[in-house]
């Protein structure tokens, strides 16, 4: 058993209320660390394949630059269109399941039945979940979405999850370009360090909201993104070989 001091938050009955009185949070914790692992990779990846085929610092600057503008717009943009996808398919079903309980309102009560009886309710039981599951029409449309869908109820703001991306993006990926603005001697070394600390810290932030452990999620973010540097950094030398 755990210690009660060691639970996430209080059961006191004026505590509860007040918990509940602010409704589910949204999270857009996937919002950051995408934007933020997908900005440091990619323009370190530039970075990489740009030292890697001898090129200059002002082409690492320009094309740093372009990709945490263009790319970080794109994903946001995408992440948006996406989203908003997600909201207007949920809308839809809603609509559909509204009608289909103004139409034929016994139908959808059997469904409601043996959703009650699938989760082992019988008898005089399941009768009073089913009437009381049906006495309000929003509740019975958001337990058929639950449900039947499998959609949430907890619906995410397309804008705050584009923001969250853009954001994110251009935070992490600026930071490889930090030693080329400068001027700094071993430039690409202190980027990679830089980055391979951004790597580590998104990780491990992230590792708040799971079960898995700080370190272990910030070598594993670690890996994928020096993994796809590498990768960068390969073909931009070879490239550079033959071009």
């Amino acid at each position: 058993m755990p210690e009660k001091s060691h639970l996430d938050h209080s059961h006191h009955p004026d505590a509860i209320a007040e918990r509940l009185a602010v409704g589910p949070r949204i999270n857009y914790l996937r919002d950051w660390v995408y934007g933020g692992i997908d900005g440091a990779i990619t323009t370190f990846a530039i970075v990489a394949g740009v030292v890697g085929a001898n090129m200059s610092i002002r082409v690492v600057l320009i094309l740093g630059a372009a990709n945490l503008l263009a790319d970080g717009f794109s994903m946001a943009a995408a992440n948006y269109s996406g989203t908003k996808s997600e909201l207007d398919d949920y809308r839809r079903i809603r609509k559909i399941e509204e009608r289909h309980i103004d139409l034929y309102p016994e139908g959808e009560r059997e469904e409601i039945r043996q959703i009650y009886l699938a989760k082992g309710f019988r008898g005089d039981d399941l009768d009073q979940m089913v009437a009381i599951a049906t006495s309000s029409k929003e509740h019975w449309l958001d337990l058929m979405l639950t449900e039947e869908y499998g959609l949430s109820n907890v619906l995410r703001s397309p804008l705050k999850s584009a923001m969250a991306t853009f954001l994110a993006f251009v935070l992490a990926g600026f930071v490889p370009l930090i030693p080329f603005i400068i001027g700094l001697d071993q430039a690409a070394i202190l980027a990679t360090i830089m980055t391979g600390m951004v790597f580590v810290l998104i990780g491990s932030a992230k590792s708040r909201w799971s079960t898995q452990h700080w370190l272990w999620s910030g070598l594993e973010t670690l890996g994928i993104g020096l993994g796809a540097a590498l990768m960068a950094y390969l073909i931009g030398d070879l490239l550079g070989r033959f071009i």
